[in-house]
């Protein structure tokens, strides 16, 4: 396994910015089309977002897009384990940023529960889970400076089982120095199958980060590389200054 980590994979496609707001317009029309697009063929569409302070504009300008939104579920890749009106909760998040206007009219699938831990809550999730469609339509990931993806963290109690390619778990619990509360994560599986897989990712920093990343090393070390290296070239880079 320690091996198959160390192959390096294709780069990914790289789309550079000039500035935040142009990469939120261009973004949200990408997924607004790819989303359209589902539904005319499928008859609906799974959206997979990330929290954090980045997405915030992207969330903003993708609620105006036209979609037919009343066929859309919108979920969570990770979420921490806080009460869903908590400011630190990614579902909040969404239902603030994206759950607006004509956006409104989707649906949100949280991936937290009323239990007090998310060991407690983690069947409850899967279950949740399992009713949704996969593969995602979309997969919308972040990336933190040092390196983690999802909940993905450095040093995470059970990093190694949600990063293993082959695990056909759909969630995993996490908790890690680096995390804050607990965390409820999606598993690698789920998000290198999805049909479109995005990387989100804004200023110098974390561009020398993913740089980085895309070097040899342990994949332990920056998480974000059990993407890269399990993933092909259908992972998009939007990156600005």
């Amino acid at each position: 396994m320690e091996a198959a980590q160390e192959q390096s994979k294709p780069t990914p496609a790289f789309l550079e910015h000039t500035s935040r707001e142009e990469l939120a317009e261009r973004l949200a029309r990408d997924i607004a089309y790819v989303l359209q697009k589902a539904i005319e063929t499928d008859g609906k569409a799974t959206l997979c977002v990330s929290g954090g302070s980045t997405p915030k504009l992207l969330f903003r300008t993708l609620a105006s897009q036209i979609v037919d939104w009343q066929y859309v579920t919108v979920t969570l890749v990770d979420d921490r384990w806080v009460s869903p009106d908590n400011n630190r909760s990614n579902v909040k998040l969404v239902r603030d940023n994206l759950l607006t206007g004509p956006a409104a009219a989707a649906r949100i699938a949280p991936i937290t529960t009323m239990d007090t831990t998310p060991e407690e809550g983690l069947d409850e999730v899967v279950q949740r889970g399992s009713e949704l469609s996969l593969p995602f339509e979309v997969v919308i990931l972040g990336m933190g400076t040092d390196g983690h993806t999802a909940s993905w963290f450095p040093g995470g109690d059970n990093l190694a089982r949600a990063t293993n390619p082959e695990d056909g778990a759909l969630y995993e619990t996490m908790r890690a120095p680096g995390a804050g509360e607990p965390r409820i994560t999606l598993t690698l599986p789920p998000i290198i199958s999805a049909r479109h897989l995005i990387l989100h990712i804004e200023g110098s920093e974390k561009r020398t980060v993913f740089e980085k990343a895309l070097e040899d090393g342990p994949a332990d070390e920056m998480p974000i590389r059990h993407v890269l290296r399990h993933s092909d070239a259908r992972l998009h880079v939007y990156w600005a200054p």
